[in-house]
């Protein structure tokens, strides 16, 4: 029996296997106009698809609670009836394929505003369609425009923005709400002390520092139902020096152990492990499943369900890591983008049973005479 294709059991959601897809931005959606955030055929296709290859969970990628709270113009958004009705329609689609419906919502503070990645690295300024990024100190990353420091009454403001995207993820017909804590933008940015220069009650002491996370996540919790779990995806290291002395400090795995530990007490249900995004300089050494060891850190030391993530590319590749007891599932990303199918093609090469469409059944079958 494929540890990989044994179901997984949240509050009363049954997820068919361990292989999910993880948010990933199209950049697709229409900047400016009626349609500003809203999906389109190619998003229907693109999360559908990836349903019918088998994975147990797609999530849809990071999806702004407001229109400056988008990574670029071209991001998708959910404050408004005409992006939730279409949120429908691929909720509805993922659901028809056996998959669980997942949504990631974010906010991408002073990493917000900025061109397709395909196109340049550069901000897009507020004359072309961008605006201003926010995060808690006014401390640019990189070379982007310094962002406004948000005041207190700014702050609770986005924690209900958060809520109000998450009532309408519901509505749509999501199963799981993912809160993006992560990669540099607004609530990693928060946490680390590489951005977070406060010294008020959202920043400072490690307490400080995690406020606003915790405010977001319950103010999630509070419009989400109890029998649906809730993910929170963070970066479990800045990938900085680890001594809190220095001025290059920043995040570090046992900062991510603590947090997690919060985060299960204040109702998340999986800690979704990443890594990075704080500073452009990181120095990163990556390699397959050079991500794997901090969520099995947190999952060891919070006892907190994990999702791992990191060029995960081979189906023994991500056995191993749920048979070990590194994480309880494996979130591809890339991998899916190269092999939509990746799921149905692992679950023959682990002697599991491939969940094929009936359409694409018969003919596989057929196939092997």
């Amino acid at each position: 029996m494929s540890a990989l294709f044994t179901p997984l059991h949240l509050r009363s959601l049954r997820i068919p296997n361990r292989v999910w897809m993880s948010p990933m931005c199209m950049y697709s959606a229409a900047p400016e106009g009626p349609d500003t955030g809203v999906p389109t055929d190619f998003h229907l296709t693109h999360l559908a698809s990836r349903a019918a290859g088998g994975a147990g969970l797609v999530m849809a990628e990071a999806t702004g609670v407001r229109p400056d709270g988008r990574i670029s113009p071209w991001d998708l958004g959910l404050w408004n009836d005409r992006q939730q009705e279409a949120f429908t329609r691929i909720a509805e689609a993922i659901k028809a394929h056996g998959a669980v419906a997942a949504i990631q919502l974010a906010h991408a503070g002073r990493k917000s505003s900025m061109d397709k990645p395909w196109l340049s690295d550069r901000y897009v300024p507020e004359t072309e369609g961008g605006w201003q990024p926010v995060g808690p100190s006014a401390i640019a990353y990189g070379e982007l425009p310094v962002p406004h420091e948000l005041d207190v009454d700014e702050i609770q403001q986005l924690a209900q923005d958060f809520a109000d995207s998450a009532r309408r993820a519901l509505a749509a017909g999501f199963q799981v709400v993912e809160v993006h804590g992560a990669h540099g933008f607004l609530i990693n940015s928060f946490l680390s002390p590489a951005s977070n220069h406060r010294t008020d009650a959202y920043g400072g002491s490690f307490e400080n520092r995690l406020r606003f996370a915790l405010e977001v996540v319950e103010a999630v919790r509070a419009v989400w139902p109890d029998d649906l779990p809730v993910f929170f995806r963070t970066s479990a290291t800045d990938w900085l020096t680890e001594n809190p002395e220095d001025e290059r400090a920043g995040w570090t795995g046992e900062d991510t152990v603590r947090l997690a530990k919060e985060l299960h007490a204040h109702g998340v249900d999986l800690l979704d492990v990443s890594t990075g995004g704080m500073v452009r300089d990181a120095k990163i050494v990556a390699g397959p499943n050079y991500q794997v060891p901090f969520a099995d850190q947190a999952r060891q030391g919070a006892g907190i369900p994990t999702a791992a993530v990191g060029i995960i590319t081979e189906p023994q590749q991500a056995e191993d890591i749920i048979t070990n007891g590194q994480a309880d599932a494996v979130f591809l990303g890339r991998e899916l983008l190269r092999h939509p199918y990746w799921p149905q093609h692992a679950a023959l090469a682990l002697d599991a049973e491939p969940t094929w469409p009936d359409q694409y059944a018969y003919a596989v079958k057929r196939s092997k005479r």
